[in-house]
């Protein structure tokens, strides 16, 4: 993709976190997809790993209603890179939401992607005692001051309730970003309900590149990849295991590991490379999903439907529509031990429906999460940042008519 003769330049700015997960794995695998395009790009890391202590954190996230230090990094690197976009993935807590802004007056189109909620909910999840909690949505951020909602601090809550209530009240989402990157349609319809300009949120999932055509031949075994803590109901899945007196291996580490480990109806395998955990993806006949939250994008997903693999999943949030029941996987009422047993035991009684299901699964991988497709997306998704930031700057440098107006 070009801007006007040229390579188009693009701005990435990302605070990575103190442990690496899924949203640092996508802004890398954008980077290289986004070089492999054409464009020039350039990338402004910001890192918590001074982060370590109450205290820090706390000073981190008074701090992140305006973050200065952060937007000067951004922005030294933007005058000597002079980039056509600037986009923003985590900006959480060293940068800030002002940094669009920033980016916008020095004449940059700006982009930013919902990676999670935390621009609407202090605690990023839309989570509360282990249920979906969606208080702050149309109401105010403050209310979860209440529940000690980030990081269960009542005063660091207050400071993350003011940064959004601050950005909301100033008009950030509505004046500063040219275009958001929503990952599901279900994460577009709760930013929209937040308030967040509905015509300027576009659906990109994030891709994966591809592993390759799966491999014909029998399935064996449900498989469960990821964190073993509450929000992911792994405790659900032990009791629909035992329910449908079947073993289910388990790949992942969490603070839920020492209660399950000898559980009868998992097989705890704990963290395993990534060639290993593909490798266990292809030979599984179904991944199992039995969240409790609203889950983001969970890659798992996209990586089970590149293996060929169907998926078993709560039906809740953006998985509801990731999963379609019966055709590329199953759905289960979330926290139903026995519903996901039902589930579990249709999978695995009938091997020729569920190779049907994953043949559908990788059907619709190609045509949706394939690297290639979602680079694509957000060329196209850059091309309207940039189209609409110069059809503003027209309309600003208009001269006025005769009579003023």
């Amino acid at each position: 993709m070009r801007a006007g003769n040229r390579p188009l330049r693009v701005l990435v700015a990302h605070n990575r976190y103190q442990v690496r997960g899924g949203e640092d794995a996508a802004v890398a695998r954008d980077l290289a997809a986004l070089e492999r395009a054409g464009c020039a790009v350039e990338a402004v890391f910001l890192d918590n790993e001074a982060i370590t202590s109450g205290p820090a954190r706390l000073r981190a996230a008074i701090a992140a209603t305006h973050a200065p230090e952060g937007i000067a990094r951004v922005m030294a690197v933007l005058r000597r890179f002079a980039p056509d976009v600037v986009h923003v993935h985590n900006f959480f807590p060293l940068l800030s939401p002002g940094i669009h802004a920033a980016a916008r007056a020095a004449g940059c189109a700006t982009v930013q992607t919902l990676h999670n909620y935390r621009l609407i909910c202090a605690n990023a999840f839309l989570m509360r005692d282990g249920a979906p909690c969606e208080l702050c949505v149309t109401g105010s951020p403050y209310r979860a001051v209440q529940f000690a909602c980030y990081r269960g601090s009542r005063t660091g809550t207050l400071a993350v309730a003011r940064m959004i209530d601050h950005h909301r009240r100033a008009g950030t989402w509505r004046r500063d970003v040219d275009r958001f990157v929503a990952l599901t349609p279900f994460a577009r319809g709760r930013f929209a309900a937040a308030g967040f300009p509905e015509e300027k949120i576009r659906i990109r999932p994030n891709g994966l590149p591809d592993p390759g055509l799966p491999a014909e031949g029998p399935r064996r075994g449900l498989l469960f990849v990821g964190r073993l803590s509450p929000e992911k109901g792994v405790s659900i899945l032990a009791e629909a295991a035992a329910r449908a007196n079947m073993r289910v291996t388990v790949i992942g580490e969490g603070p839920l590991a020492g209660a399950l480990a000898g559980h009868p109806g998992l097989d705890l395998r704990g963290a395993l490379p990534p060639e290993a955990v593909q490798a266990a993806m292809a030979r599984a006949a179904a991944i199992v999903v039995p969240s409790l939250w609203y889950e983001g994008l969970p890659m798992v997903v996209a990586e089970a439907f590149a293996a060929g693999t169907p998926v078993v999943a709560s039906r809740i949030g953006a998985l509801a529509g990731l999963v379609t029941d019966g055709a590329t996987g199953l759905l289960a009422t979330p926290g139903d031990a026995a519903d996901l047993a039902r589930a579990l035991s249709r999978i695995a009684g009938d091997p020729a429906w569920a190779a049907a299901m994953g043949r559908e699964a990788r059907a619709v991988y190609e045509r949706e999460w394939r690297e290639d497709v979602t680079t694509r997306a957000l060329l196209d998704i850059y091309r309207d940042a940039v189209a609409a930031r110069a059809a503003e700057s027209r309309l600003s440098d208009a001269p006025l008519s005769r009579t003023g107006t």
